[in-house]
């Protein structure tokens, strides 16, 4: 579990395909974000949870993480080339502060930069987004965009044929993220909040359960 709060920004340093196990690992060097962190230990990257191939006290001090074909298909990982730069965030402890909102690291699917507008002390950035996205992002709430923790400033009227969100990006933000290097036409990385993916699917329990009594009558 995360938190949404940027720790550190990593370098992409290869990407080696694995075709005979249809898979892509991939090498970061991560610096500090790996003090500590055992082989099998999480670190987001770019919003994503990822599992430690190796110790980051390893002699090489990289971090090697094998991404599969479902993380592939629902994140922008597979765009990443040697030289990017990525975020980074280690996983929470009971004991820290919780500065954003619950993040899980499990990406729902992939949003494209629309526009990134000045405001002289922030910045907007819209979002486009899947429709089956769009109804667990309201105006106040909270998303995770490439790992990191924002509050929606404003969305598209649900009869729009599309959907979008805009967040408001202070500068302390941008320098800190790879924010601040977005560019209508990326490909970003979205997580929506957790709890109203839990609500709907509770909503939809008793009333699944009701329509198959029914159909056993």
């Amino acid at each position: 579990m995360f938190t949404g709060i940027i720790t550190h920004l990593g370098t992409v340093r290869a990407v080696e395909p694995r075709p005979e196990q249809d898979t892509l690992t991939l090498v970061l060097d991560a610096g500090g974000a790996l003090d500590g962190l055992p082989a099998g230990g999480s670190l987001a990257v770019d919003g994503v949870c990822l599992t430690a191939l190796r110790s980051g006290e390893e002699s090489d001090a990289l971090f090697r993480a094998d991404l599969m074909g479902q993380t592939l298909a629902m994140t922008s990982l597979g765009d990443r080339v040697p030289g990017d730069r990525v975020n980074l965030e280690r996983c929470l402890r009971p004991t820290d502060h919780l500065d954003g909102h619950l993040v899980l690291g499990h990406v729902d699917g992939v949003g494209v930069v629309l526009s990134v507008t000045p405001q002289g002390a922030w910045t907007t950035i819209r979002i486009g987004l899947p429709a089956s996205l769009a109804r667990y992002v309201p105006a106040q709430g909270s998303i995770a965009l490439q790992g990191v923790s924002l509050t929606v400033t404003a969305v598209s009227a649900p009869g729009d044929a599309e959907h979008w969100f805009e967040v408001g990006i202070i500068p302390a933000t941008l320098r800190a993220t790879t924010l601040g290097g977005l560019a209508p036409g990326d490909r970003v990385n979205l997580e929506t909040d957790v709890m109203a993916r839990y609500a709907e699917r509770l909503a939809l329990i008793p009333a699944t359960r009701a329509a198959e009594e029914d159909a056993h009558e």
